[in-house]
């Protein structure tokens, strides 16, 4: 039984802490959920602070459909990361998350590893962003990634 399962099962006074790493073209807001700012060490051993901000996080099914997304909103008051978001979802840059969550009790590592995703999509008003993100949605994607096609080339007309 892991960690948190265990947590989840007996509960007590330890709550798990998430977290998200949202990532636009190199510009990375570390962001927690809840109303407290703290710090803790990544995988790799790097100390990081998270600042506190409202976040709802929807984690992904696990389940063999395909498409597996996370959905999360942030509250939308200063605009920065919706802005940023929208700009790379507009530009085609890469926009990408990391989901991480700490145990109160430890945080010296993750009580999970890590899962990064492609963000894939936003819905924005006044007072909250929507985002979608998720794994690489191999059911809409064709095998081979390279058609060999007669405008692309023209010789295969006369391949027997």
């Amino acid at each position: 039984m892991t960690i948190l399962n265990r947590l989840y099962a007996s509960g007590g006074e330890d709550v798990i802490l998430e977290t998200l790493e949202i990532n636009v073209d190199g510009n990375i807001h570390w962001l927690t959920r809840g109303w407290t700012d703290f710090t803790a060490t990544l995988e790799n051993g790097i100390q990081q602070s998270f600042t506190a901000c409202g976040i709802e996080i929807a984690l992904p099914a696990r389940n063999a459909d395909g498409t597996q997304d996370l959905n999360f909103a942030i509250c939308n008051v200063d605009g920065v990361i919706s802005k940023a978001v929208r700009e790379a979802i507009e530009g085609g840059k890469n926009a990408s998350l990391t989901y991480r969550c700490f145990r109160s009790s430890d945080r010296s590592a993750p009580a999970e590893r890590p899962f990064t995703l492609a963000i894939k999509s936003g819905y924005w008003t006044a007072i909250e962003v929507q985002f979608t993100a998720g794994y690489m949605n191999v059911l809409d994607t064709a095998w081979p990634r390279a058609r060999y096609t007669l405008p692309e080339y023209p010789g295969l007309r006369y391949i027997s």
